[in-house]
């Protein structure tokens, strides 16, 4: 690469760079990129890898699904399909006729119900892990309550009992 093509070309980390800066590894980035998650935009001319700002935004949604949402890989790989469909037809949408727009619009419609259906079992799957955890802790503060009332009671019938203190 020349000078003048190095200007040009967009800025690149190498991969154990690009990992540093998500906070993952090079073998995740590797993998992510085996399952059709993350590819980079460049290659050095040996082949190397080279990742863009625009793959480290990727990786960061990558990592925000599993992490913040508890998406798993496959969850994660059908909602960034998904989100790449609908980035395809927001560019194509302009220069589609009237009749190519409303076909878009329709397969965007079909392309938001899946990913709202995925995020939806999420909730709800964590809102029944909610309910279980606040029924346990409903569960604990009623037993503290009755120990508590116990102890008093033990402490009125023994007042000289060292135990009941």
């Amino acid at each position: 690469m020349t000078t003048s093509e190095e200007d040009q070309a967009p800025a690149s980390l190498r991969i154990g760079e690009a990992a540093e800066r998500a906070g993952v590894s090079c073998r995740t980035l590797r993998y992510y990129e085996e399952l059709g998650l993350l590819a980079p935009s460049l290659h050095s001319a040996g082949g190397a890898r080279r990742y863009t700002e625009v793959d480290l935004a990727r990786l960061v949604r990558i990592r925000e699904l599993q992490e913040l949402l508890g998406f798993d890989l496959g969850e994660i790989g059908e909602i960034l399909q998904g989100e790449d469909q609908l980035a395809d037809i927001r560019s194509q949408y302009q220069a589609a006729s009237t009749a190519g727009r409303r076909e878009m619009l329709d397969w965007a419609v079909g392309i938001n119900d899946r990913l709202r259906t995925l995020v939806r079992t999420k909730q709800e799957r964590l809102a029944g892990m909610m309910a279980e955890l606040e029924a346990k802790a409903q569960r604990y503060r009623t037993l503290s309550a009755e120990l508590t009332a116990e102890l008093e009671r033990s402490a009125e019938l023994h007042p000289a009992d060292p135990v009941a203190r």
